[in-house]
Order: structure tokens, then C-alpha cells, then sequence
């Protein structure tokens, strides 16, 4: 006849000289499982700890449990079944094969390897499958781009090399040989076209009169419009150019606006212009030539009287 099998069952009473917490604290420690699964064992129903244990076993069990602060008791188990807590057979048996612990994926907890973890409560299976579907639903990260670094956008305002040309306008830039060039080309154009005039009015007096106000208005409005792209290719507003009509300052600021150069590269009013043609450099050298003997010829008008009179005051 075989002998009996016992069982341990346990109906919430705890060992007297104990606290609720202490036992519970000791329980978790024993059976190495979560407060959750503990806090079930004191619900009010009765519950079978341990199945299919020898009298020896279930007397191992006991005083264990009893030493821990839970007042259970033995009885004889009719039907063997699975048990809360593994045996030591089962401990030795495992012991040889036991798993490294692991590291839950969501909080980092480490623990014996188990379904659940025991820190937060997920279920790693369905946690890791989660995270799968979010990982093919999620788009394809961009590269990290750093605070310091020159911008991928094409912010600039594309500027070409050399700005356009245009002799009726006031936007864009010349710089002083072209300056000096256009000029001398205006006033030969003027020169030209009040010839005209003044031959229509030796025949039409009306008329010749006429024809002088629009040339007139003409080569001043050119004369500002070049002056004040000269005054950009130096970085200065155009309204500056009304400063000529002031005595003396504006002589000398006529003077300036033929001496100073340019700004190299663009500015605020645009690109540089593109190099002088040879008709600009022409006609810029042959102004400057002709400044050079009007000048002379001012000074000779002035000298030469000036020193015939002090030759007559000295005889």
C-alpha cells in the first residue's frame, strides 16, 4: 500500500505575534512571486499552496510557511495536482538547466525568465509584438541635423556675377570709368542735338525754341540716372546726388563720385557691373583729356591776363 500524499492549504489566518505586511512580505520572498498574486491568497477562500508532497515534505512546508507568519495546515491531497510553489526536487532538477535572468524591454527590471514582469506587470509577448507593428507603421527616421549646422535649404538670393546695364533707370551700378565714359557720351549727344536746334531755329525760331526744353529735360534726367548707379556702385543712396546742387560742396562731391571706387562684389544695390567695353574706355579717356585742357585753358584765361597786368603795372 502506498503511503498518503499531502497537501498544503492555506485560508488567509495568519500565526499569532504577525502583521499583514510582514506575512505578505515573507510570502513574496518564499514562493518568489508578485505582491498581486500574494494579496489573492488572503481574498477569504481556501487555497492549496502545495499538491502530491510526502509526509515529510508537506511537514518541510509547514514549518516554513508557519515560520513566515501563515498559519496553514496539512492534509491528506486525494488528487495530485500542480502546486504554487516548486518543490526542491524540482529545484534540483531545474538548477542544472536553469536560464540566465532577463531584462524586461519596456522598464529594464531584472528578473527570472518569465511571461510577466514582475515590476511593471506587462505581458512581454504581447509588448514585444506591439512594438513590432509600431516599428512597420512608423516612417523611416531622418538623420539627426544639428543646431549648428549651415542650413541644407537654399535660402540666398540667387545673384548672377555681373548686374545688367540699363542708361534709363536708376537701379544698378557703373563704376567711375564707366561713369566717366557715359558722361562724356551724354555730353556729346547734348552737343549734338542742340546743333540741331540751334540750326532748326536760325530757320524756325518757334520751333528751335521749342526742341531746346526737351533736350534740355532729357540729358538732366540721364545725367541723375547714371549719377545715382554710380552711387550705388559705391554703396550709397541716391538721393545723395542732390548734394551737387549745393555751392562748392557739390563741386567737390562730383570730384568724389569720380574718384572713389566701387564696392567689389555685390551690395545691397545689386551685383558689380561687367567689365568696360573698349567704346567706354574710349570715350571715358578722351573726357578725361578734354577735362585736362578745359582745366588748362580756365587757368590760362585766368593767369595770363593776371600776369599781363602786372607786367604793364611794372613798366
Amino acid at each position: 500500500m502506498s503511503s498518503p500524499r499531502y497537501k498544503i492549504v492555506f485560508d488567509g489566518q495568519l500565526m499569532p505575534d504577525t502583521t499583514l505586511e510582514t506575512v505578505k512580505e515573507n510570502l513574496t520572498r518564499l514562493f518568489k512571486s508578485t505582491p498581486a498574486r500574494i494579496d489573492s491568497l488572503f481574498s477569504g477562500p481556501l487555497v492549496v499552496l502545495k499538491r502530491d508532497l510526502s509526509d515529510s515534505q508537506a511537514d518541510q512546508y509547514l514549518a516554513a510557511l508557519q515560520k513566515a507568519g501563515a498559519r496553514v495546515r496539512k492534509e491528506v491531497d486525494q488528487v495530485a495536482s500542480l502546486s504554487l510553489v516548486p518543490t526542491d526536487e524540482q529545484l534540483q532538477q531545474s538548477t542544472p538547466t536553469e536560464q540566465p535572468p532577463m531584462n524586461c524591454p519596456k522598464c529594464g527590471h531584472e528578473q527570472p525568465r518569465n511571461s510577466e514582469c514582475t515590476a511593471c506587470g506587462i505581458i512581454i509577448e504581447k509588448y514585444l509584438a506591439r512594438q513590432a507593428q509600431l516599428a512597420e507603421q512608423r516612417p523611416s527616421p531622418t538623420p539627426a541635423v544639428s543646431p549648428y549646422s549651415p542650413p541644407q535649404a537654399d535660402v540666398a538670393e540667387h545673384l548672377p556675377e555681373f548686374g545688367e546695364l540699363k542708361v534709363f533707370s536708376i537701379s544698378g551700378r557703373i563704376g567711375r570709368l564707366r561713369y566717366l565714359g557715359w558722361s562724356m557720351g551724354l555730353m556729346l549727344l547734348a552737343m549734338l542735338a542742340y546743333a540741331i536746334a540751334m540750326g532748326v531755329m536760325a530757320f524756325l525760331p518757334v520751333l528751335g525754341g521749342v526742341l531746346m526744353l526737351p533736350i534740355g529735360i532729357t540729358v538732366f534726367a540721364v545725367s541723375v540716372m547714371i549719377g545715382v548707379q554710380r552711387l550705388h556702385d559705391i554703396g550709397w543712396s541716391g538721393w545723395l546726388w542732390l548734394i551737387n546742387f549745393v555751392p562748392l560742396i557739390g563741386f567737390v562731391f562730383t570730384l568724389l563720385m569720380f574718384l572713389i571706387p566701387g564696392t567689389s562684389g555685390a551690395n545691397r544695390y545689386g551685383p558689380p557691373a561687367p567689365p568696360n567695353s573698349r567704346g567706354v574706355t574710349v570715350l571715358a579717356w578722351g573726357g578725361l583729356l578734354l577735362g585736362i585742357f578745359a582745366f588748362i585753358g580756365i587757368l590760362a584765361a585766368i593767369t595770363v591776363p593776371a600776369y599781363q597786368g602786372y607786367l604793364e603795372h611794372a613798366q
